[in-house]
Order: structure tokens, then sequence, then C-alpha cells
């Protein structure tokens, strides 16, 4: 049945990518509460450290999600709504994906596909009360109107009371042919993304003027994923900066979808590491085109899943997929990470780790068949849901997610400082044949002697299972493809429950300079002794700047490097908070420099591009014969040919030699030479920050 099953895309398998190492000049200080001491006896393969006092951000009630779709006659079943509720699922997605860009609300139909009985909205609201989540609903941009969508939200939260707070404009809208692949409805005659952008601010007007509480989202594309970076016949850029450029000051939100396509279950996991920097380069986009109203543009990645064709879906490897995908995403920012789908429909039956695995995408079973052999009974979980499960698990609305890492690649950890001062640690052991034994170390949180509650997810196990008793509060260890969450009490007397003052408001950037940033932030409640800024470094943090008021100028901070940090507030009695929202920030260039760099992406076409650098020497001294040296924020990008220059590389460094005829750089920019080169990109393409020329750092032109 038409859209019954996502098409393959063009996407394509994501390298990793490691964290670029950062460098500050600033002197490293421990938090008051100190790290557990290493335990002499210890016996682990694996460390894992996590510290308390490096916050990720804040767990929203809408973190966990997942998509339904109107052709699924058992999206509003009872048993459903229980299964939500039990795995902590607060946001439900609907009509159903492309379903969305031929989908009427009025009469629920879907003109071309099949519409099962008893999908309508009222009855979709009903499973959305039920199961106390909020809606994220998608208004018909391929065959709708700006009217039709205002009529909805008219219906919602005007008639009705439904309160729906998350609308989208169309699904994936770049995939209407204008990019030579098309998949989804779009009847508007002009199918650029100059239209859709249009189109969203006018949508936005006539939604918001029913009901202005309502926020609004837009289509980007994930980048370093097809059709990221493509400029079509006739446009001026690609989708991402045509969009945005348009409608960054119209929107609320942006919504991505990411589908790493990655042949097996390993490499699905092995991918995870790319998306902190697509995700960064998103939000890297919205600042570019919102400036100060970035900071209420939220990102939300309203599909994931391994595969968007055929795969291996219901098994083991995708569940241990799902559980580390939809962490990652909301530790990178994302407040709502929707997997794709509830129900689905069997495809290519394979046999994985010994276990049956029916391609389904849905993460319940829809009873169906492929050839002679049939999924278990309607309802049934399969993997994926309970890895969601593992992280309903792992918080609650209003938790801190905190930094945390692992010294083994095959096991990986993700943490959350919980309301009530407990600290839950999920960990994950990705090896499909070898257990691995963790030893813990803790920063800013001090372990009660108490033996921690266990939740497990293993070979064997009958769901997410109670194993308390398995672990302690300094060693587990972990069966081969398992999800394992501890809960860990604190002493009493100790972390952040026992100070006397609250979280300090999020932290903002108020002026940005080469070498020196100030920040400032809303006031914690209390008795505040003095705030202290805090840069993460991994798992370890280092104190950059003190203040008695709400404000501080981070000095000594070398040109165009990100940092991230968190405000922390100590009471009269010397102990800390829980640590702010992050904030990620890039230093600039100088302005004064004597020479400029000019780097432009020309093309782009997912995974390569093309760029040209035009160099510029401003000082009073003739320059004959130059080097530029710059760094690659990410592993993933490469040089491959080149011209009116020479390219040499090592590692993420490049050097770029003058070539034959551009050698002469004259004074006070009399001349300028340029080059250009053909690049490589696996996952997000972020310009270069920094660019020496004879040594000399230059100011950036982007």
């Amino acid at each position: 049945m038409l859209f019954r099953r996502r098409p393959d895309r063009l996407r394509r398998p994501l390298a990793v990518t490691a964290a670029a190492a950062l460098a500050v000049v600033a002197t490293a200080l421990p938090l008051s509460t100190p790290a557990v001491a290493a335990d002499p006896a210890a016996t682990g393969d694996t460390s894992v450290t996590v510290n308390a006092s490096a916050g990720l951000g804040t767990v929203s009630s809408t973190a966990l999600g997942a998509n339904t779709a109107i052709w699924d006659s058992s999206m509003n079943d009872p048993e459903v709504t229980a299964l939500y509720k039990a795995a902590g699922i607060g946001a439900l997605r609907y009509p159903g994906g492309s379903y969305s860009d031929n989908y009427h609300w009025v009469d629920n139909t879907a003109p071309g596909g099949y519409v099962a009985p008893g999908t309508g909205f009222d009855a979709f609201m009903g499973t959305v009360q039920a199961s106390g989540a909020q809606p994220i609903l998608i208004a018909n941009y391929g065959s709708g109107t700006a009217q039709e969508a205002a009529d909805w939200v008219r219906y919602a939260n005007i008639t009705k009371g439904y309160g729906a707070k998350y609308w989208e404009i169309g699904n994936e809208i770049y995939g209407n042919g204008v990019y030579g692949n098309g998949w989804e409805n779009d009847t508007h005659a002009d199918r650029t993304p100059d239209q859709y952008a249009r189109e969203v601010k006018a949508y936005a007007t006539a939604m918001k003027a029913v009901d202005p509480t309502v926020r609004i989202g837009a289509v980007l594309t994930m980048p370093g994923n097809w059709p990221d970076g493509i400029v079509a016949a006739g446009d001026t850029a690609d989708w991402n900066h045509t969009v945005l450029a348009a409608v960054a000051h119209d929107i609320d939100f942006v919504s991505v979808h990411w589908y790493p396509n990655a042949g097996d279950g390993d490499q699905s996991l092995a991918a995870v590491q790319q998306l902190p920097g697509e995700l960064r380069e998103v939000r890297n986009l919205v600042n570019q085109y919102a400036g100060a109203d970035s900071a209420s543009i939220g990102i939300a990645m309203t599909e994931v899943n391994s595969n968007s064709g055929s795969g291996p879906f219901t098994s083991r490897p995708n569940g241990l997929f799902a559980a580390e995908a939809m962490s990652t995403a909301l530790e990178n920012g994302v407040f709502s990470v929707d997997w794709w789908d509830t129900h689905n429909g069997a495809g290519a039956i394979t046999t994985v780790g010994g276990e049956t695995d029916y391609g389904d995408m849905g993460m319940l079973s829809n009873g169906s068949c492929t050839g002679g052999v049939c999924e278990p009974a309607v309802n049934t979980p399969f993997a994926p849901y309970y890895g969601i499960k593992a992280l309903g698990a792992l918080s609650d609305p209003g938790d801190s997610m905190v930094a945390s890492g692992t010294s083994g690649s095959e096991v990986s950890s993700h943490a959350v400082l919980r309301a009530d001062g407990d600290l839950s640690v999920l960990l994950l052991n990705k090896s499909s044949t070898a257990p691995h034994t963790v030893d813990l170390r803790y920063l800013g949180f001090t372990p009660s002697s108490a033996a921690p509650s266990v939740q497990r997810w293993a070979p064997g196990d009958d769901g997410l299972v109670d194993a308390t008793g398995t672990a302690t509060s300094s060693s587990a260890t972990l069966a081969p493809y398992s999800i394992t969450v501890l809960t860990i009490h604190p002493q009493p007397g100790t972390g952040s429950t026992a100070a006397t003052v609250g979280t300090p408001g999020a932290p903002r950037t108020t002026s940005v300079g080469a070498g020196t940033v100030t920040l400032g932030w809303p006031a914690a409640a209390g008795p505040v002794d003095k705030y202290e800024v805090y840069e993460q470094l991994g798992t370890t943090v280092q104190l950059l700047s003190t203040a008695t008021g709400t404000s501080a100028t981070l000095h000594n901070l070398p040109p165009g490097t990100r940092h991230t940090v968190n405000v922390l507030a100590r009471d009269q009695a010397g102990r800390l908070s829980r640590p702010s929202v992050p904030l990620t920030f890039t230093t600039g260039t100088p302005n004064d420099s004597t020479c400029t760099v000019s780097y432009q992406v020309t093309a782009g076409w997912g995974n390569g591009f093309v760029a040209g650098v035009v160099v510029s020497n401003l000082g009073p001294a003739d320059i004959n014969g130059w080097t530029l040296d710059f760094d690659w924020p990410s592993t993933g990008q490469s040089v491959g040919s080149w011209w009116n220059a020479s390219v040499t590389g090592s590692g993420q460094h490049v050097r770029v030699t003058n070539g034959e005829y551009n050698a002469r750089l004259a004074p006070n920019g009399g001349t300028s030479a340029d080059f250009g080169f053909v690049g490589g990109n696996n996952g997000a393409n972020p310009s270069p920050t920094v660019f020496r020329l004879n040594g000399t750092v230059c100011r950036t032109i982007t």
C-alpha cells in the first residue's frame, strides 16, 4: 500500500568522528565534592567516569517519543497506551511520516493511501491523553494550505482544548524531487526551498493568529546526509541555508531525521558517534541565521532508526542502537527524539545473533507475515522498545543529564542526576560476544554505601528486569549486547540536594572576542556566596572564572576555539549547586590581524563539497611565498584535489603552499591569492575556524 513501508533513501553509512581537543589557558581546579579514589583492588577491564557537575542539559517531558501512523489499525489499542507509559514515552508524532503531506485532518483522509478505521485525530488524542504524552503534529504542506493548518489548530486547541503545542510544517519536503530523488508528496508548482520557506512563514502566521502559544517547526536536512550541501538548478543555496535565512525569526524549532543506513548492528552503533558533530552543525546554522533568537529555537529529531529501507530492525542490536542514538541526541541539545515507528510491518526475515529478525521498523509487532514466517502477537515489544524503556528507567523529565565516559570502545555510558539527588547511569555493552566488567568512578558525587537499584536488559531476560543485587556503586558486570541502568544514592549530607542554593539559569554570551568572552546568567535562588564557571573537558572540568554577581568574563581563550561551560552556585557553607544547562560558544578571530581568509563552500553533494579560499595580506610588508595552515573540525573531512596551490594533510591538519603564480601578496590588501579544492565529508562538514598565514592568525571571513 502507498507509503506502507518507507522507501530507500540516498543516505549513506556514516564514519566515526572523535571530538576535537580543546586548549584553554586556565588553571584546572577540582570541584568541592571529591572524586572517588581509585580502588587498588579493582579488576574491571573498563573504567567509567561520571561527572555530576558537568551538565549536558535538562530532560524534557517530550524527550522520548514515537511516531504513529493513520494506516496502523492498532495505534490506539489500550495495550499500546500502557506500553507507552511503561517506557516513559512523552511525545507521539502524528499522522505518520510521508502520509502527513497528503493527509486532511477534518475527514481523516489521505488520497492515494490507506487509512485504517479508528485512527482519526480525536482517537489519536485519546491515546495521547491516556498515555500522558504530548502530540507532535505535522501540518499538511504537500497538498494542504495554511488555512487548513490554522483550522486544525482552532479545532485542536480552541474547540477541543487539547493544548497541542508542537506543529511541524510538512515532513521530508526536501524529498519532493527538487534534488532528483522524490518520495514526498508536494503539489506546489514551485518545489524549491524558497517556496517552502515562504509557505512556512504563511503557515506560522495563520496558525499563531489562532493560538499564539503553538510552536512551529521547519524541516531541515541533517548535516552530512543527503541532500545537505546540494544546490539545485536555479537556486542560490542548499535547502538548510535557504530555509533558515528566510524563516529563522518565524519558527520555534527545527526538525531533522537521522537514518545512518549502516549495514549491520555494529556499524549502526559506531555511526552514533557521528551525531554530536551533526547536531552541533544544526545548532550552528540556527545560531548563524537566528542570532539572538537562537536560544528560543529547539531541535527535534522527529524520526530515527538504524535504516530507512530494509534491514535488521527487531533484534537486539537495534535495541542497543535505540538507546545509544536517542540518549546521544538528547545529550546534544535535542528536546524530543522520536522512534520510527510504533507499528510498521514485517519485511525481510533474517537471523541475527540467534534471534529471528522480522525486518519490521516498528517497536511493537503488528502481527504481519513475510512468506510463511509471521511476527508474534500484535503489540509484542521488539528490541527497540526495550532500548527506549531503558532510557525511561534512566531519567524523568526535569532530571539533569551529566557527562560520563568510558575507557573502552565496546562500553558506552550515559548518566543523569535526578531531582532527588540520586545518580542514574546507563551502561551499554556493544560487544556481541564479550562480557565486560566496569569500575565506576565519580566526580562531583559521593555514593552511599547502599546497594544501587539495577534494571537490566540482557540476553535471556524477559524484557527490562529488576536485577538489584547484581552490581555495586563501584562495579558492574555487563553481559554481551546488554543495557544496565544503575541508580545510586548519594552519601547523606552530600551532593547538590544538600546545598542551600538553587541552580543558576541558562548562561548566554553577551560578547565574544578572539580571546575574551563575557557571559551572563539568571541568578540562582537562595543565599549564594559566589558563582563558578567551569569548562567541560570530557569527564573532567576546569574552573575558568568566579563571580559574586551574575556575569563573568573569561580571558586567555585561544582564537577560533569551541568551549562548553556550566555555571554552578556555591552556598555560604561551600556546597555546590547543580550545574546550569550548558553553553557552547566559539571564540572569534582577531579583527586587527594583518591578514584575512575567506572560506566559502561553493557546492556540495552530501558526502563531498567544493570550497574556495581567498587569502589577503593587510600588513605593511610585502609577502613573497606563503603557507596557510588550518585544522578540520571533524575527522570525517578531507581534501581530495586542489588548484592554484599545493595541499598536504596529516590527520585533521592541512597545510596549503602558494601556487606558481600567486606567491606574492602585496601589502595593505593590494593583492589576494585564491585557491580551491574538492573535499570529502563523512558526516557534518563544518567550516574551519582558524587560519594561520605564515604563522599569523588571520581574521576569518565565512
